[in-house]
Order: structure tokens, then C-alpha cells, then sequence
């Protein structure tokens, strides 16, 4: 398998880049056509995919199979295991409490062991988890059910156990939800939520855990759907250059995978244009963007970045360092 991007035509590049939702829990005619067609560098799965530990390792071998045979690197295989309120897989999966109910290191530890063995156990490879989102004490946070502390030094370290024990076997780790949603109350499955927050103030609270996510290499980080509107007062996290490439990459380090939040999402559907959502994706080089429902939308976010990347050479030179890092993760991983 070339790991090399530099020779890889637009239409490879674009498919690395995205992860993508589907219907059904095996390998049917469609998602053979989606990874085949799409050159998908990713899959990410929910209920409605997942039948019992045998069908789902099953659905996991022949995607990996099938991508291997069309000559594709192994693709990300992702899902939100938490544990609590968003646990996608059910029994006889362990279910653990949630974040909330980590007490110390050792709960931390105990669920990244069980939850890496399990997920590894059926073919996942990558859980979109630990939550590090903070939220004051006393404020009626969104997240309020999914963190582990209002101390943000606390859940730097609970975050980090759970990074590590993960990732020690073999499962990557996504840290969530960049730069911290937890000064929020909008769901942004709804609508768009907005945090009027200078750099200060997220660094002396909402950045403290990603930073130290970052320092114990986290393979990936996602990026929220929310309008920080001191730091980017025209687009989201998801898609802003001023948070994705200047805060995250430039500011704070990391040079791991950068992935948005559901594309389909209403913070992004009510308030973007899908085409402009995904162009800027290019933009601020961020490198997965999630699209997990339809693939009508999945096929039109590939033809739109195969034509912006082979627009310009800056975007085409900006395409392969993002599938270059993915391939890295790859390599690193799978």
C-alpha cells in the first residue's frame, strides 16, 4: 500500500477526508458503492448499524476487506462510546455510568481499559471520546450530563487517563468538543450556539484540558459547531481557520487529525450552505469532515473538495499535508 499522498489524484485525496454515516449493519450494495466510488477514508457508526458483537465484527472486517481490495488504506472505523447518555453500543457491551459519575484515575483507567478491549474486540478503531468540555459550577451547560468536572484541571486528568488507556491498546482517542462547549446551553444538533469568549478567557478555562490532551498525543481532536464570536465572528469552530489552524495547529501544537462535528448538524444546515460548509472545511485545514446521514450529501461533499483542491496549488499542496497526517494516523494505528 502507497502511504505516499504527493501522486494521489484529487478524487483520493477528497475521499480520505471524509468519514461518513450509513444505513444497515452489513456490507450492502450501497456502501460498497460509497466506499468504492468515494475513496472513503472512514466510517462512523451508530445504533441503527449495530446488532450484536458477531454482526458488528463482521460489518468491521468486510468494510476492511472491502477498502483493502480496492486498493485503500484500513479506514477509521469510529463511534461514540462515552459511556453513559451517548453509548452507542448496548449489552453485552460493559455500560459504564458516565463521565460524571469518574470519581478518580482508577474509574478513569477501568473504563478506557474495558471500552479500548471491547471496541478492539469487534474491529472499531477509533472512539470519539473523552468528552473535555468544563462547566461552571452551577451553570446549566449543555453538557452537563457528559463531562467529568466544572474543574477543568480535572478533566485534563481524567482526560488523560482515559487518551492513554485507549490508545495504549490500540484504540485512537478523539478529544471533544474543541475549543470547549461547555459555556453553552443551545444544542447544537439544533441550531447555533454562540460563546462570546476572548482567547483569555478560553485559555484560562476551556483550553486547559485539550492542552494537555495535546500533550500526551491525542490522535485526533474534534471541533465544535460553535460561533465563537471574539475569535471568528463569521464561522464555527468547525470551520474556522482562526481556531482550526491558528489556535489548535499554530498556537497550541497539535499536529495530529482535525475532524468536524456532523456536517448535518442544525448549527451548521440552519445557518451554511453545504457547499460553502465544505469548502471551508479546505480552508481551514481541517482534515475529516463527518457527514452521518445521507449520501446524497456524502457524494456532493466529495465532487465539491475534488474541484477546490485541484482549483489552485496552495490547495492542493494544503490537501495532501491534511491526508498525509491522516495516512500517518493510519499507519501509526492500522
Amino acid at each position: 500500500m502507497n502511504m505516499e499522498a504527493k501522486s494521489w489524484p484529487e478524487e483520493r485525496l477528497a475521499g480520505q477526508r471524509l468519514m461518513a454515516g450509513f444505513d444497515g449493519n452489513r456490507l450492502d450494495r450501497q456502501l460498497r458503492a460509497l466506499i468504492r466510488d468515494l475513496r472513503l477514508g472512514g466510517l462512523i457508526l451508530f445504533k441503527r448499524n449495530l446488532e450484536s458483537p458477531r454482526q458488528i465484527a463482521e460489518l468491521c472486517r468486510s468494510v476492511q476487506n472491502h477498502a483493502r481490495d480496492g486498493g485503500l488504506p484500513p479506514l477509521f472505523i469510529a463511534i461514540d462510546q462515552e459511556g453513559g447518555s451517548v453509548a452507542r453500543l448496548g449489552p453485552p457491551f460493559t455500560r459504564f455510568p458516565g463521565n460524571p459519575a469518574i470519581k478518580d484515575a482508577a474509574d478513569a483507567e477501568r473504563f478506557a481499559r474495558i471500552t479500548a478491549i471491547e471496541l478492539a474486540w469487534v474491529g472499531i478503531n477509533m472512539n470519539l471520546a473523552p468528552v473535555l468540555d468544563a462547566a461552571p459550577e452551577g451553570f446549566d451547560s449543555i453538557m452537563g450530563r457528559r463531562i467529568f468536572s466544572s474543574d477543568p484541571q480535572r478533566v485534563a486528568e481524567l482526560g488523560r487517563v482515559v487518551i492513554e488507556g485507549l490508545q495504549a491498546a490500540g484504540v485512537m482517542a478523539v478529544a471533544k468538543h474543541f475549543p470547549g462547549i461547555g459555556r453553552t446551553r443551545l444544542d447544537s444538533h439544533l441550531d447555533l450556539p454562540r460563546l462570546d469568549a476572548d482567547l483569555g478567557s478560553l485559555e484560562a478555562y476551556d483550553l486547559i484540558p485539550f492542552q494537555t490532551a495535546i500533550q500526551y498525543q491525542v490522535a485526533g481532536v474534534m471541533l465544535s459547531h460553535i460561533l465563537y464570536s471574539r475569535l471568528d465572528a463569521q464561522w464555527p469552530a468547525s470551520l474556522s481557520t482562526a481556531i482550526a489552524r491558528d489556535l489548535l495547529r499554530k498556537r497550541m501544537g497539535f499536529d495530529g487529525v482535525v475532524l468536524t462535528d456532523d456536517l448535518e448538524m442544525g448549527a451548521i444546515a440552519r445557518h451554511f450552505g453545504f457547499d460553502a460548509a465544505v469548502r471551508q472545511v479546505l480552508r481551514a485545514q481541517v482534515d475529516v469532515a463527518l457527514i452521518c446521514h445521507s449520501a446524497e450529501r456524502l457524494r456532493r461533499a466529495h465532487a465539491v473538495m475534488v474541484k477546490k483542491i485541484g482549483a489552485s496549488e496552495k490547495r492542493r499542496t494544503e490537501a495532501e499535508a491534511s491526508t498525509g497526517r491522516i495516512l500517518a494516523l493510519k499507519s501509526q494505528y492500522l
